[in-house]
């Protein structure tokens, strides 16, 4: 997910996060750092679970008959409004 912030994420290190507030208080700008390089398993899970998530919905309803889709949106609806 993008930062969507308008300042950079603060550092956790308080010298840093220190360091970061004068200067975007002051107008100066930041040192630039390397973008880290994203772990390959990290990526490959991101994708298999990203594929699993677009089929899964569909997948599951086509496997229930009416009754059980029915009542799985009965279900929701309850939890959803209380009802």
């Amino acid at each position: 997910m993008p930062n969507r912030s308008r300042t950079p994420k603060r550092p956790r290190d308080f010298n840093s996060r220190a360091f970061q507030t004068v200067a975007i208080l002051t107008g100066t700008t930041l040192p630039e750092s390397e973008p880290e390089p994203e772990d390959p398993v990290k990526v490959a899970a991101r994708e298999m679970g990203r594929r699993g998530g677009l089929k899964g919905g569909k997948a599951r309803s086509e496997k229930m008959t009416p009754e059980e889709r029915s009542e799985s949106a009965r279900r929701a609806a309850k939890a959803r409004w209380g009802v």
